[in-house]
């Protein structure tokens, strides 16, 4: 509409401008003629040349003098003037829009220069109503062109609408419900297209989404397959530690006193790898079982899990631990043991791996809220993957051929026991993890 405003208003202006103009060279014509031959100019012939200029009077300025070269009786006084030699734009249009708008049969006075400089000023009256009916006749044309105009240019505006917008959008829409039916399918990933820059950047957005989600779905698929074999090995490897349990047994009554001061050792370990492959075939129908809750001699259970991984403290991986014997926590034995003894596996791996000697060093503290148990080594740190996936299985494994298993397996332990398991510490001096344990039981919300 704005655009049609700045178009009309100066065109029907410049259309009435341009009216004026021809009557005043019509008059300007048949006023020369008259002078030409003032003897031979019938009254009937001076008013048929008023006629045919479409004009009441003209007066004619030349050479200093004022003079009405035709005339004819006016039927009204004269309402308005205009003078066309000094009118600006403002002013031509503020006057078509009050003849517009005005219906009156006025009498108007017209002045403007003559052509050709055959003198300096020509005047004429004239009757308003023929030049409102040829600008309202010439407004309805303009109208009708620019109706025209509008309805092509909002066919062309649909039409692009739906090739560059609309088909776009409905072929993303097809897409999305495509790739929801199959999304494991990497043939439905949308291959942007759009020629609009938005909706390409859309497009990209969503084909990095789709890619993003089929690998994990595909990842999940693989891990569940893993999953399907790690429970049938796990079972045939439990019934073979049972059988090697029962004969581990047998050891206990040996009359030889190392035998049988090494049989009890023996048989806990085999305990716990039957109870961890139990856990393993477990895990597939529900999450890591509830801690059950007992008091934990913290010293012994650091003790067992040195010995079971070989550490001691004048070892090429020496062992410190800085944890008082008089220190019981609130925990579940066998899953406090599996935690530590990931991480201090892990530590000692990690020392190993750089073919030096280094330290790992256990330690705890008892506070009013929580017990924190420290572990940590000298060895070369944990790289930036590794870190970026901490305890995430099979994504922050920090040597060659690790799974990252452990650390996640550490981590869910902990959170079951309502404490958490953080990195406090990775650089090139080493490594630490800190298990913090709670001492308060949340209490569960009543309801009212």
């Amino acid at each position: 509409m704005l655009a049609e405003v700045l178009i009309f208003v100066p065109s029907i202006a410049r259309y009435r401008a341009d009216f004026m103009l021809l009557r005043l060279e019509k008059a300007q014509i048949a006023s020369l003629a008259q002078l030409a031959a003032s003897d031979m100019v019938t009254p009937e012939l001076e008013a048929e040349l008023l006629a045919n200029a479409e004009v009441y009077n003209v007066v004619l300025r030349r050479d200093e003098v004022r003079q009405l070269v035709l005339s004819s009786p006016l039927p009204a006084p004269i309402s308005a003037t205009y003078d066309l030699r000094d009118a600006g734009p403002w002013e031509l249009i503020r006057d078509a829009l009050i003849c517009l708008v005005d219906p009156k049969d006025d009498i108007i006075r017209v002045i403007g220069n003559p052509v050709q400089e055959a003198g300096s000023l020509i005047e004429i009256t004239m009757d308003a109503v023929p030049m409102r009916e040829a600008m309202l006749d010439y407004g309805l044309r303009i109208l009708f062109l620019s109706a025209l105009i509008s309805i092509v240019t909002a066919f062309l505006l649909f039409l692009a609408v739906q090739r560059l917008i609309v088909s776009p959008i409905r072929r993303v829409a097809q897409h999305m419900a495509a790739y929801a039916a199959a999304p494991e399918d990497a043939r439905l990933v949308i291959a942007p297209s759009a020629q609009v820059e938005e909706l390409r950047a859309a497009e990209e957005a969503m084909q990095a989404m789709q890619r993003q989600l089929t690998g994990s779905l595909r990842q999940k698929e693989r891990l569940a397959q893993l999953g399907s074999a790690v429970a049938k090995i796990s079972h045939d490897l439990r019934n073979i530690l049972t059988s090697a349990q029962l004969f581990a047994d047998r050891l206990e009554g040996s009359a030889d006193p190392i035998t049988a001061r090494s049989a009890p050792k023996l048989v806990g370990s085999i305990s716990r790898a039957v109870a961890l492959c139990e856990s393993t075939l477990k895990f597939g129908k529900a999450e890591e079982a509830a801690p059950s809750l007992a008091p934990v001699a913290l010293a012994a259970l650091v003790a067992d899990v040195a010995e079971a991984e070989g550490l001691a403290e004048n070892g090429a991986v020496a062992l410190l631990v800085d944890v008082p014997h008089g220190l019981y926590v609130m925990a579940d034995a066998e899953q406090l043991y599996r935690i530590l003894s990931n991480l201090m596996r892990n530590a000692r791996q990690a020392i190993e791996a750089t073919g030096a000697a280094g330290t790992i060093e256990v330690s705890a503290l008892d506070t009013p809220e929580e017990w924190r148990i420290r572990v940590g080594d000298t060895g070369p740190g944990l790289p930036e993957k590794a870190r970026e996936h901490l305890f995430e299985a099979f994504q922050g494994g920090a040597r060659k051929g690790g799974t990252g298993l452990g650390l996640a397996i550490a981590a869910e332990l902990v959170r079951g026991h309502g404490g958490r398991l953080e990195l406090s510490r990775s650089d090139a001096e080493g490594t630490e993890f800190v298990i913090h344990l709670p001492k308060s039981t949340p209490t569960p919300a009543v309801a009212d």
